[in-house]
């Protein structure tokens, strides 16, 4: 019995001990579950993430009006091509009640070319994930459980943050 509570002790520490590469990272201490996470794309399809399970999955919510979300999307577009993360699936979802012109505009300005556009029009989502700004990235493992939020802006291009994310792709 001993054994079995140091094991669960050790386990636990580890999890809640997990390095990782930014301040910005936060990891949850439990999973969470949603029963439906859905957003608009470009054309007005829906797009449920539930038909990505078995994938990496980064929800980056952001909004034109950002100057954070501008910095931090090259990065992030550069993420979207990566080999090292090929189990990796990239949502850029709008949270600014932005157009699809301005979402494109944005993008063309950055020289985004790797990443789509997808919009929360109605920030039901946002309101679903308990978002507080943006940017605000949040992370969904293969079996489709939230497990970590990146607040705020971090370079995706750094080898730490690349490295991180290699662990659950």
């Amino acid at each position: 019995m001993r054994i079995l509570i140091l094991y669960i002790f050790l386990v636990a520490n580890a999890v809640a001990s997990e390095k990782v590469p930014s301040k910005n990272i936060v990891l949850n201490s439990e999973l969470k579950t949603y029963d439906k996470i859905s957003f608009l794309d470009e054309n007005d399809r829906e797009i449920n993430i539930n038909e990505f399970k078995g994938k990496l999955i980064l929800l980056n919510f952001w909004a034109v009006w950002c100057a954070p979300c501008k910095e931090e999307m090259p990065s992030l577009d550069k993420l979207q091509i990566n080999k090292d993360l090929d189990n990796l699936e990239i949502f850029s979802v709008n949270v600014g009640n932005d157009s699809v012109e301005k979402s494109k505009d944005f993008f063309k300005e950055l020289s985004i070319k790797n990443l789509q556009i997808y919009f929360d029009p109605k920030i039901s989502l946002a309101r679903t994930l308990a978002l507080r700004g943006v940017p605000t990235s949040v992370l969904i493992n293969k079996q489709g459980k939230e497990f970590a939020r990146i607040i705020g802006i971090v370079d995706f291009e750094d080898p730490e943050i690349i490295n991180w994310l290699s662990k659950y792709n």
